[in-house]
This record gives C-alpha cells, sequence and structure tokens, in this order.
C-alpha cells in the first residue's frame, strides 16, 4: 500500500525515481491534453456550430478558471498534503472529459456548444486547483540548480509524443471527413474518451511520486496573498506576464479559426503546422534550458520575445490572394520561427516565476501570478470574439499597380480584414510590454548582447568542428567538389588542345 504522506528526508535515489514518475505524468497528462483540447476542440466547436464569440469563450475557458486556485492555497494550507490534493483533483478534472467522450453513446440528441462548454468549465475548474498544488510540490522535488535542465527534458518528451499523435489523429479525422462526414463527430468523442483514460493514468503516476514535507502556513489568505505584491521584484514580474499574456491571446488563440474559416486549410494542414512549430520548440528546449541556468531566465526571454512578436505581425500578411503556396510557404516559415521562440519564453517564464517565489511560500507566490495571469490571458480572446463580427465588416487593403504594353497587372501588398487586425495589434502590445521587462531582477542576469555573442560563438565553433572532422575523414565539401570539377575541366581543355596541336 502506497504511503501518501508527505517525507521529511527523501533518498537520492526516491528522488531520481519520482522525477522519472513526473515525466510519465506529464506524458499520460500530454496525450489527454492533445485529444481534449487545441486544435482539436476548435475544429470540433466549429463543426458544432460555434459562433465567433462562443469560440472566444473556449479560448478563454482555461485561463478564466485560474482563480479557482485559491482553493488550492486553502486545501494546502489546512492539511499540508500536496499529493493527495493534486491526485484527487485531477481524478475529478479527468470525469468531465470521460463524460463528454459518453455523451453520443448514451444520449441520442448528442452534444450541443452548451454542454460541451459546461462540462470543460468543471474540468478546468478541478484541473486548476491541482496544478497549483502540483507546482509547490514540484519545486520542493527537483534539485537545486537542475530545474531548467528537468523541465526542458521533460516538456522535450513530452511534445514530442504531442507531435507524433497529433498527426496522426489529424490524418485520421481528414479520412474520416472524405470518406463518411458523419461520422467526423464521433471521431473528437472517442478522442475524449481516449483522452481521459490517459489522463486516469497520469493520476496513478502521481500517487507514485514522493513528496518533501513542505513547512505548514499559518497565515490567513488575505495575508498570504498580500506577501507576492508587497516584493517590489515579483510585483514588476506579474505586471510584464500579465500585459505579455493580454497581448498573446488577443491574437494567438484565433491562429487555428484564421486557417480553417478564412484561409479554408484542411484540419492536417493546420495540425501540421502546430507541429512544426512543435518539433523546432522540441529541438530547442535542451539549449533553452542549458542556457538559461548559465545566463538567467530574463535574458532568454529578451532574446526570443522579439521573434515571437515578428512572427505575429507576419501572421496578418499571409493568406496572399491567389497564392496558396506562397501562403503554406509564409506559414512554414512563421511556424519555425515561433515554435523556436516560444519555447524559450514559455520555459523562462515558468521558471522565473518559480525562481522569485519565496521559499516556504511557493504556492502563494506562483498561484497569485497564474491568477494575474489568467486574468488578462482570459480577458483577451473574449474581447477578440466581441469585436470579431466588428472587424469582419472592416477591410483594409493596399494595391501596387503595373502598366505595361500587355496590360494593367495589380499586386496585392496588404490586405488586412477580420482576425488580422487581432494579429497587428497583438504584436504591438507584446511589443509594448517588452518595456516591463527591463523592471525585473534576476540573480546571474548576463547582458542580452553578450549571450548572443557567446550563442553565435558556440554555433560557429560547432560548425567548425565538424567541417574539420568531414575534411579529415576524407568527405568532400562543396568548396572541394567545385575546385575538383574546375581543375577536371581544365584538364580536359588542356588534352583537347594538345590533340588539337598534333
Amino acid at each position: 500500500m502506497i504511503n501518501l504522506s508527505p517525507s521529511r528526508v527523501i533518498s537520492k535515489k526516491a528522488v531520481a525515481k519520482g522525477l522519472k514518475l513526473v515525466i510519465a505524468d506529464g506524458m499520460a497528462a500530454e496525450a489527454m491534453v492533445v485529444f481534449t483540447s487545441g486544435t482539436f476542440l476548435t475544429a470540433m466547436a466549429i463543426k458544432l456550430g460555434a459562433t465567433n464569440f462562443q469560440l472566444g469563450l473556449f479560448a478563454a475557458l482555461p485561463t478564466f478558471t485560474t482563480m479557482f486556485q485559491l482553493l488550492s492555497v486553502w486545501l494546502v494550507r489546512k492539511f499540508n498534503n500536496r499529493r493527495v490534493i493534486t491526485a484527487l483533483f485531477n481524478l475529478l478534472a479527468r470525469l468531465p472529459i470521460l463524460t463528454i467522450g459518453a455523451i453520443p453513446f448514451l444520449f441520442t440528441g448528442g452534444t450541443t456548444i452548451e454542454v460541451l462548454f459546461l462540462l470543460l468549465f468543471f474540468q478546468h475548474i478541478f484541473g486548476d486547483i491541482a496544478g497549483a498544488s502540483w507546482n509547490s510540490w514540484i519545486k520542493d522535488l527537483v534539485p537545486a540548480g537542475q530545474m531548467g535542465a528537468f523541465f526542458s527534458r521533460r516538456t522535450r518528451m513530452s511534445q514530442t509524443l504531442n507531435v507524433t499523435l497529433s498527426l496522426a489523429t489529424a490524418l485520421c479525422i481528414d479520412y474520416v471527413k472524405a470518406h463518411d462526414p458523419k461520422a467526423e463527430i464521433i471521431m473528437y468523442h472517442l478522442m475524449f474518451l481516449a483522452g481521459g483514460g490517459l489522463g486516469l493514468l497520469s493520476v496513478v503516476f502521481l500517487l507514485g511520486t514522493p513528496e518533501p514535507k513542505a513547512r505548514r502556513i499559518n497565515d490567513k489568505l488575505l495575508t498570504l496573498f498580500a506577501m507576492p505584491l508587497k516584493n517590489v521584484n515579483f510585483k514588476n514580474l506579474l505586471i510584464f506576464n500579465s500585459f505579455w499574456a493580454f497581448a498573446l491571446n488577443l491574437a494567438t488563440p484565433f491562429f487555428a479559426v484564421y486557417m480553417l474559416k478564412t484561409v479554408k486549410l484542411p484540419l492536417s494542414y493546420v495540425i501540421s503546422l502546430g507541429l512544426l512549430g512543435q518539433l523546432s520548440g522540441i529541438l530547442s528546449y535542451k539549449l533553452w534550458g542549458k542556457y538559461t541556468d548559465r545566463f538567467s531566465n530574463k535574458t532568454i526571454i529578451g532574446i526570443c520575445a522579439p521573434l515571437y512578436i515578428i512572427c505575429i505581425l507576419a501572421f496578418a500578411f499571409v493568406a496572399v490572394p491567389g497564392q496558396k503556396l506562397l501562403t503554406i510557404t509564409l506559414l512554414i516559415v512563421i511556424y519555425f520561427i515561433s515554435g523556436l521562440s516560444i519555447a524559450g519564453i514559455n520555459l523562462s517564464l515558468n521558471n522565473i516565476g518559480l525562481k522569485l517565489a519565496a521559499e516556504n511560500e511557493a504556492i502563494a507566490y506562483i498561484s497569485v501570478k497564474n491568477m494575474f495571469v489568467a486574468f488578462f490571458s482570459t480577458l483577451a480572446p473574449l474581447i477578440g470574439g466581441v469585436l470579431a463580427d466588428f472587424f469582419a465588416t472592416h477591410q483594409f487593403s493596399g494595391n501596387l499597380r503595373f502598366k505595361s504594353a500587355q496590360g494593367i497587372t495589380n499586386f496585392t501588398l496588404i490586405n488586412l480584414q477580420g482576425w488580422n487586425y487581432f494579429f497587428i495589434i497583438g504584436g504591438l502590445l507584446a511589443l509594448l510590454s517588452l518595456r516591463f521587462l527591463s523592471r525585473v531582477q534576476e540573480s546571474g542576469e548576463i547582458n542580452k548582447g553578450r549571450a548572443v555573442n557567446f550563442m553565435r560563438a558556440q554555433v560557429r565553433s560547432g560548425l567548425e568542428e565538424n567541417l574539420g572532422r568531414r575534411i579529415s575523414q576524407g568527405i568532400l565539401l562543396p568548396s572541394d567538389l567545385i575546385r575538383r570539377r574546375l581543375k577536371k575541366r581544365a584538364r580536359q581543355r588542356r588534352s583537347v588542345a594538345a590533340r588539337k596541336g598534333k
């Protein structure tokens, strides 16, 4: 029988085993997320006839329920057993998912948008209560100095699974849509059943993970939540993170909607682009994990954030009329760069929040941060959903006219309507938010320019080492091939000239 009580002392062997279980929990939970959220949930909502405002509600739902993390703090304060709280509420969060999956097999009427929203609302409430407790628990479990490397590894593995499952699932759905369109909605319900089952498996992994005994929190809730706001440095982080979250959530939740409804891309294309972004993120997580430990999280945000902002702004210009190949090419470039940059941003924001949190009040600090960010993350897509219909009737376009003997040719330079306005506004607001980042102080912070120079030097050194190895192994480089071909042609010309001379 598993002992669910926290331990004052945990051996290195038990910690190592626990970290493996944390990774296994992440893999199972990630599979659940793939099947029950993101682009697949958006496609399901569109299939059920969701309006723009309802799509905004679905986008805001995961962050709106973050306020219920207050209950998590109260529970941890009262019972001081984070493992039981996390496992129990994660179990409760899986039940609405299983219910959504079972509805068409239990009721003839099927699912409606309202029922789907209500069940997901409760799923997110329970999940947020579990999440706040989990953050505090894992902060104490992961050894000091290894946080960046551990979470980059965990994220890299879970994202690899995400990529594989998402692509396979998207291809299956497109196949069903092409051969039996009526069965598409059943596919989504089966995905919820599978996701709920995998979510239950993640609870099993959590129950086997050890929990360090935390100091009991005796402060009153209001006093507890006032602590982070009195910490000037942490308050600066809250301001930046909240502004950044508002800017991003004004635009990014509607990328999939834009590609499905406006650009008219197949679901498999949309999923594949998302997977490309995840793949580039996976390839960079290990690198960002190493650099956050070496340079500081703030430095990495300062490098990655401008790249991601450029991607948001570029999204407004991808839909080139009559040039589908060009549109897809631009989207490929955008998703590759955005995946690379958002991986560094998300990893750094998570780490810096944990790093700046006070040692014995981590759950209060993280919960306050999550609730502030959640409020602005919720507000943004709701505003987007309300204003979507207004912007749909307003268009801004610019053309370049070329006149020649053959006639007049028009080239569309810019064509903004609908969601495009949100991409421009969101990108500009995200750019403005970087002004608040400069006020955040982090120990070990390195100047961004020095960090970039170091990264360039490492890349250059790696390339030179790789090229040197190729030369030493006798592998020809492009320059070698060109040089040999020129010498061969010169010998051929001399040979021809010699024969003519005879």
